[in-house]
């Protein structure tokens, strides 16, 4: 295939989450013409579908230490204290960027923020948007504006093939859209293509969700750490391979984990019982399965109105399934969720390839650590995406040459295989028995994208000898603080 005539802009975002969309209008806000591109459609992403909200201490009884000491504990010792500060010290004005653009935040008869809590957080500070469909709302707003603004060029079901530049320096990037590829040029590149999770056969994930972002990063010779911390959410609905989550904010508004006899299970395990961070509720619940269990989310005890107001689009989910959410015993189960590590940056979202940037999840802030404090995704997005944007655009321009165009897409990725065999073997419980077997399978593959994505997570998972937030080794069940460290994954053509 022939490259087309190249397309030329200040900034190039690839992605169009949460992340993205920001990114995109944080630079056209400064002057600079902007190529959004998203192999999906604007809707189609990872962000669009988050149910619970965004974290930031805003509440007159809350404080941005105490955000970062709730963040740096459930990040089991990995979290980056910097980036963590930034994260709470930046909030609250990134929330106030948003109800500019249009975001409405849900505010009670007073007008104070109606604020949920959930787990991990010591108080009430996750601000939602039409109840428990804060992604959807907020990216709703952000595509509006987005459409409406002169300068940002959107390229939808355009994917991007490979980054241009010669290994010191991004210029741009090749994009294959509509049977056409071609090269992007710019004197910035940012990376906001999301995670990974739906390289999983259980997972809360949109089926692009493969690691692509990552992946090309990689390739290019960019940085990637701490692949091995994947997040397995505790609640989604038990049953299926896409699953449907069930939003820890049921559990912030009072909703029980009971067992099939209708036990509390989690009372004797964390002083907040069902509001302890992600990763003892997920460790618990799939302790309960191992055995022969079962695990139910119970909101019987709740007010009905309440429960089907705060939570109408979890309670249609449910219909769905055949359930009554405030009624029934609600069967859940762990699925694959966020993955905490990705594309190394510093606090300015800038990767070690000058001119190229990452946010959101496929970026490796520092912020998150071993386990993700629940809601700090979101808030991530618009801090790292804020101080990327004014890095990158006061940064001079990469000096490179464009390189070759890819000669094609790689290989399909057999993908029912894969994530069947990603949940086996690097799944919620890992062993070195297991890692071992998918790192052999993986290597007989094709080059994809998720393939190599997938490497990526086993590798790590193999060489952290040990358990440590949302990384379980069957075999190391121990946390050795002497690995209280993030670690790189080796550059591309090296050994595990």
């Amino acid at each position: 295939m022939a490259p087309a005539a190249p397309v030329r802009t200040d900034v190039l975002v690839l992605g169009a989450g949460l992340a993205g969309l920001y990114a995109a209008l944080a630079a056209a806000r400064r002057g600079a013409g902007v190529l959004l591109a998203t192999k999906g459609s604007l809707q189609a992403s990872n962000s669009y579908m988050a149910q619970g909200g965004v974290a930031a201490a805003v509440a007159a009884d809350d404080s941005p230490a105490d955000h970062a000491a709730d963040t740096i504990a459930a990040g089991r010792g990995l979290c980056d204290p910097a980036a963590v500060g930034l994260l709470v010290a930046e909030g609250p004005g990134r929330i106030a960027d948003l109800e500019d653009l249009g975001v409405r935040f849900d505010r009670d008869a007073a007008g104070g923020y109606r604020l949920g809590r959930e787990g991990g957080h010591g108080r009430r500070r996750i601000l939602h948007a039409d109840g428990a469909a804060t992604g959807a709302a907020v990216a709703g707003a952000l595509i509006a504006r987005v459409a409406s603004e002169p300068r940002i060029r959107v390229l939808e079901h355009t994917a991007a093939l490979a980054l241009a530049g010669d290994g010191g320096a991004c210029t741009g990037a090749w994009l294959l859209g509509h049977d056409e590829l071609r090269p992007a040029r710019a004197r910035m590149t940012l990376l906001a293509t999301g995670g990974a999770g739906a390289l999983f056969q259980r997972t809360t994930n949109p089926p692009g969700a493969v690691g692509d972002g990552i992946a090309i990063a990689y390739r290019a010779g960019a940085a990637v750490r701490d692949m091995e911390f994947v997040q397995f959410h505790p609640t989604a609905l038990a049953g299926g391979g896409r699953a449907f989550l069930i939003s820890e904010a049921v559990r912030g508004e009072g909703a029980h984990l009971v067992d099939a006899g209708g036990r509390r299970f989690m009372l004797g395990v964390h002083p907040d019982a069902e509001l302890a961070p992600r990763d003892v509720v997920t460790r618990t619940i799939e302790a309960l399965l191992a055995r022969g269990g079962e695990a139910y989310l119970d909101l019987r005890h709740l007010d009905r109105g309440h429960v089907l107001g705060r939570f109408a689009n979890l309670a249609a989910g449910c219909r769905r399934a055949g359930l009554d959410l405030a009624a029934d015993l609600i069967p859940v189960a762990p699925a694959a969720h966020y993955l905490m590590g990705g594309i190394a940056t510093d606090l300015d979202g800038a990767t070690s390839i000058a001119g190229l940037y990452a946010v959101g999840e496929c970026a490796a802030t520092g912020v998150h650590g071993a386990n993700r404090l629940a809601s700090n995704s979101l808030l991530e997005c618009f801090v790292f995406s804020h101080r990327a944007v004014a890095h990158g655009m006061a940064a001079g321009v990469a000096a490179a040459e464009p390189g070759r165009s890819p000669l094609r897409p790689l290989a399909r990725a057999p993908l029912a295989d894969l994530r069947r065999r990603m949940w086996e073997g690097a799944g919620p419980v890992r062993s070195e028995e297991g890692l071992t077997a998918l790192l052999a399978w993986l290597g007989e593959r094709a080059d994809s994208n998720p393939a190599l994505v997938a490497g990526l997570i086993a590798g790590a998972a193999l060489r952290r000898t040990e358990s440590r937030g949302g990384h379980l080794r069957s075999d190391l069940p121990d946390t050795d603080p002497d690995q209280a460290r993030s670690t790189t994954c080796p550059p591309l053509h090296s050994t595990v």
